[in-house]
């Protein structure tokens, strides 16, 4: 599932959304919520953490964990 977030201007009550030229879906659902926050902004912890264990990554990506394997561990503990 592809799922676009945009936030875009109302006027007159209506709204017009663009997709990408590669989404391919002839049907759609539409969720229509009032914008709390133009911008969101990520903490700086946040932000120097993926670079942290981007570069560990890069160092050494036998390290990655296969999301499947991350999932069935996640659901025996459960």
């Amino acid at each position: 599932m592809e799922a676009i977030r945009q936030t875009v201007k109302v006027k007159n009550h209506t709204i017009n959304i663009i997709l990408p030229e590669d989404f391919n879906a002839d049907l759609v659902d539409v969720i229509i919520l009032p914008s709390q926050n133009n911008e969101y902004s990520i903490p700086q912890w946040q932000i120097n953490e993926v670079r942290e264990r981007t570069l560990e990554f890069f160092k050494n990506p036998s390290i990655a964990l296969d999301f499947d394997d991350v999932m069935k561990d996640l659901e025996n503990d459960l």
